[in-house]
């Protein structure tokens, strides 16, 4: 009688410890499941929303932006003693998506892409879009371009400057009557060589200067 006894005690505990496993194994599922459908449900909020942001900013940026075409710019250049010169007229500012057809090479200002080219210093070695660069003169860069008549020499203490300078770039460019150019939002100097004086003093007046639609606007982050 008391071996039965023991023997149904035993029976009891063992489904009793089978019990408590199967509801501590239900209560993990349960927990992890809960945790999914939490995961889950975050998700969907963060995409919803990131979704929603981008449909607003997309939607922005289509209202501010256009195709490319005309530059939007009217007037002419008149060139001042000191040998720069000065766009007199209107320079457009609309961001375009498009190739933009420019009055003057480089071009000085008018509608430009939403990206700015990187002005940081930047010495670029290949010709570059001229939509970008002119966002990164609207930024307050100087921007100095050459062609294949332009000096080694030349070419290369330009870049020891530009490398030096924050909101300045360099880069080839074909179409452009002197050897060298130098170009700020709406004005422009032409040079024959990297030691002429006005090089520098067109630095000093132009990069971030009073010319500048947007002062202190980033030239790191755009294009390359």
């Amino acid at each position: 009688m008391g071996s039965a006894k023991k023997s149904s005690n035993a029976e009891r505990k063992a489904r009793i410890e089978e019990m408590r496993r199967a509801e501590r194994a239900r209560e993990r599922r349960n927990r992890i499941l809960t945790i999914a459908a939490s995961t889950v449900v975050v998700a969907g909020l963060v995409v919803g929303g990131v979704v929603l942001v981008n449909s607003q900013s997309d939607k922005s940026d289509s209202a501010g932006d256009a195709k490319g075409g005309s530059s939007g710019d009217s007037g002419h250049f008149v060139t001042g003693s000191d040998g720069v010169r000065t766009w007199t007229g209107k320079l457009s500012r609309t961001h375009v998506t498009g190739t933009v057809k420019y009055p003057m090479h480089p071009p000085v200002g008018g509608n430009h892409n939403p990206v700015w080219l990187n002005c940081n210093g930047n010495v670029y070695t290949k010709a570059v879009q001229d939509e970008n660069a002119v966002h990164a003169l609207e930024h307050g860069a100087v921007w100095v371009t050459y062609t294949d008549k332009a000096s080694k020499s030349d070419v290369d203490k330009l870049a020891a400057k530009v490398k030096q300078t924050p909101y300045s770039l360099m880069s080839p460019y074909a179409d452009q009557t002197s050897p060298i150019e130098l170009s700020a939002w709406g004005h422009q100097l032409s040079v024959t060589s990297a030691d002429d004086p006005k090089v520098g003093k067109f630095f000093e007046t132009y990069v971030q200067g009073k010319q500048t639609p947007e002062p202190g606007a980033s030239c790191t982050g755009g294009t390359m």
